[in-house]
């Protein structure tokens, strides 16, 4: 019997128990699909998050910490001056911005918002990846001068203000004193809508009560491979200047996302793994069920059996039908499920822009790697759960094949 002819008999018998074939084939259906599913479901989440953080990914913050000796002294301040050692012995740094912090009342008449007052300097909006709405950042002018402005968050512009729109040129009062918005920041998200950003002298001045205290220092490193050598070079700039011998003693942090980044997407990775070797266990239900249908199969046509083995069809020949059968069976149902699969995500990404910003940027993507890997499963499965009924009706003898009732 040739190849051709084996996978003719092979469809013929799926089309003469149709909805025993398709039941048989939904567990692998189902198991191909899901598998590929969640693998295009984790791949989105990662890229929708790195595509968030990665313009975010070459900054180094520091901020003051107490180190962990016991009994340690509180932290030491950050200064302006530590900036312009970062400023000069971090060749990396294309930007060391200076940011003082803290929480403060902002009110408009009778209305009040709790936000987080930030003054910093003319490069704060562009270094973070920050975008206006409407209106203009401060300059360097106005930071010099300690101009009574201010920039808002999105939060913050739609409690005090009807309208967000008209919030431009209007004033607002931070800590009994008044300043001019002159801007409006698209939402971040919290708790960066909250903030009420102003020139860093203007802060210190108005706010925070004067002095040379930072709360924390941004350091933009390009491109983004440098920042683990970056971070070093912050370290021991700040250990000298603090005389820190003991790291342990340290009394500041050097924080950066791109770390927290590389973990996330480790994580990420894994639970994608795991949700895919989940969905994978349907595959192997879907196995039990090709088994079962195989071993019905075998057994309706003994007679048939009997009758081919005494015409003269050989053990290969019954062992090639059976398992041809076998593998047709699993193969048709793993295209189906790379279809629903595949469908399914790009259903997914059409209309995850209906849902707004929350996940609009959400796109579910499909690997490759998963799709193969799946159909490749469930060609095994065929070939494994075909094996043994193929390989029973192969030794039966064709005496008590006929006469088999």
């Amino acid at each position: 019997m040739s190849l051709r002819e084996a996978f003719r008999i092979a469809l013929r018998g799926l089309r003469a128990h149709r909805l025993r074939s398709v039941l048989t084939m939904l567990g692998i259906i189902i198991g191909v699909a899901a598998v590929i599913l969640l693998v295009a479901i984790g791949n989105g989440v990662q890229s929708s998050v790195n595509a968030k953080i990665q313009p975010l990914a070459n900054l180094i913050t520091i901020v003051p910490s107490t180190g962990n000796v016991p009994g340690g002294g509180p932290p030491k301040n950050l200064i302006d001056d530590d900036v312009t050692a970062l400023q000069k012995e971090v060749p990396d740094a294309a930007a060391v911005i200076p940011a003082a912090t803290g929480q403060a009342l902002a009110e408009t008449g009778t209305t009040q918002f709790r936000s987080s007052v930030i003054g910093s300097t003319d490069r704060w909006l562009e270094v973070n990846n920050r975008d206006l709405q409407s209106g203009t950042f401060f300059d360097d002018a106005q930071v010099r001068s300690a101009a009574r402005v201010a920039v808002i968050g999105s939060a913050v512009a739609t409690t005090l203000f009807d309208d967000p729109a008209t919030a431009v040129g209007h004033t607002i009062r931070v800590n009994h004193q008044v300043f001019r918005v002159i801007g409006v920041m698209q939402s971040f998200g919290v708790p960066g809508d909250n903030d009420v950003v102003m020139p860093l002298n203007t802060a210190r001045r108005y706010v925070f009560g004067g002095g040379d205290k930072l709360n924390q220092i941004i350091v933009q490193v390009i491109p983004v491979t440098a920042v683990p050598a970056a971070e070093d070079q912050v370290t021991r700039t700040l250990s000298d200047r603090h005389r820190i011998q003991n790291s342990a003693q340290r009394d500041f942090e050097v924080q950066s996302l791109r770390s927290r980044l590389d973990t996330f997407n480790q994580v990420l990775s894994l639970l994608t793994l795991f949700t895919a070797a989940v969905a994978a266990i349907s595959l192997f239900v879907g196995s039990i069920g090709v088994l079962n249908i195989m071993l019905v199969s075998v057994t309706e046509r003994t007679r048939e059996i009997g009758v081919r083995k005494a015409i003269g069809a050989t053990r290969g020949a019954i062992l090639q039908q059976f398992l041809i059968e076998s593998v047709v069976l699993a193969g048709l149902g793993g295209l189906i499920g790379i279809v629903v699969g595949v469908g399914l995500s790009v259903l997914g990404a059409a209309i995850a822009p209906a849902f707004g910003s929350t996940v609009g940027t959400f796109a579910p993507a499909v690997s490759i790697p998963s799709v193969v890997l799946s159909f490749g499963i469930s060609i095994a499965i065929g070939l494994v759960a075909g094996g043994y009924p193929a390989n029973r009706a192969a030794r039966l003898r064709p005496v008590e094949a006929l006469r088999y009732e």
